[in-house]
């Protein structure tokens, strides 16, 4: 049942298991069972997985029926994560940390990056003088793949001229510069895995910055949520190497309740015209100017 099997943890010899003994009720019974433990993501990513993959079990007519067509979405999903960082919160990580960890966590913050991106980097691909980085292959499950999680997701990143100095110091301290050694090695010189750096590093950033829940999902989502103050959408869109705009907007930008305020006044700034930016100036509304509400009866 290949990759899926992997996310399905509860049917153990899904490996050896005829297909045409699957059924619905199972298959809704184990949906439902995950959506007490698992992310509501997780969750829909696995029903997604179920349809996939019997609808091709019954293409390839390997089964007449498809069990996995009806299956619904359990009821009580767990709620997504929406922790946002801010940029205090990331700046005091960042100068709470040494040179390495200071120039992997600030290039992951700047450019977004995933960590199969991340810790896959070589220094054939830092270009000082372009200030780019090229991204060309990604770890995953243990592995390198010259591939990445969508279309978009390889290819020259922009470094700022602060961080690509920074990043030529720590290369100048590495223990291996070579082209094909590793930015960020472990202690073997290989990759490092993103599970360990994050119990390592980002647990202990998490309690020094007193927040519940820090991952590189949560820096990614955090970067999506403040960039909307500094780009467009299609330029967070970009950072992000999104192949969607619903993917930037619906499932990494948060709602910035400032933001909301500001539209809000804004909005209601141009309904009162020049009036309002008088007001604001001299703290109250002109004697004679034009009100909102102005000639409704009082019984109103």
């Amino acid at each position: 049942m290949g990759a899926a099997c992997n996310n399905l943890s509860a049917f153990e010899s899904c490996n050896t298991t005829p297909l045409d003994t699957f059924d619905r009720f199972t298959l809704q019974l184990h949906l439902n069972k995950l959506a007490r433990t698992e992310s509501r993501d997780r969750v829909l990513q696995i029903r997604a997985y179920l349809r996939d993959l019997f609808a091709e079990a019954v293409d390839q007519d390997f089964l007449a029926k498809d069990p996995a067509r009806k299956l619904n979405v359990p009821t009580r999903l767990r709620k997504s994560d929406k922790t946002t960082l801010t940029w205090p919160q990331m700046r005091t990580a960042l100068s709470s940390l040494p040179l390495s960890d200071r120039v992997l966590m600030e290039l992951d913050m700047t450019d977004a990056l995933r960590p199969g991106e991340l810790f896959a980097l070589r220094w054939k691909g830092f270009n000082y003088r372009q200030r780019i980085m090229q991204v060309t292959e990604t770890v995953y499950r243990e592995k390198i793949r010259p591939w990445g999680k969508t279309p978009q997701s390889l290819g020259p990143v922009h470094i700022p001229k602060q961080l690509a100095d920074d990043l030529r110091s720590w290369q100048q301290h590495c223990p291996d510069s070579s082209p094909e050694a590793f930015i960020f090695p472990n202690k073997r010189g290989g990759f490092m895995n993103a599970d360990n750096y994050r119990k390592r590093v980002l647990h202990k950033l998490a309690e020094q910055l007193g927040i519940l829940r820090l991952t590189f999902q949560v820096i990614r989502r955090s970067i999506a949520t403040l960039a909307q103050r500094k780009g467009t959408v299609k330029d967070v869109q970009g950072v992000l190497r999104h192949s969607r705009t619903p993917t930037t907007t619906d499932v990494y930008m948060q709602v910035m309740p400032e933001g909301v305020q500001a539209t809000v006044n804004a909005i209601n700034a141009e309904l009162r015209g020049k009036t309002a930016k008088e007001a604001k100036r001299m703290g109250t509304l002109l004697p004679n100017a034009t009100k909102l509400g102005e000639g409704v009866p009082a019984s109103c």
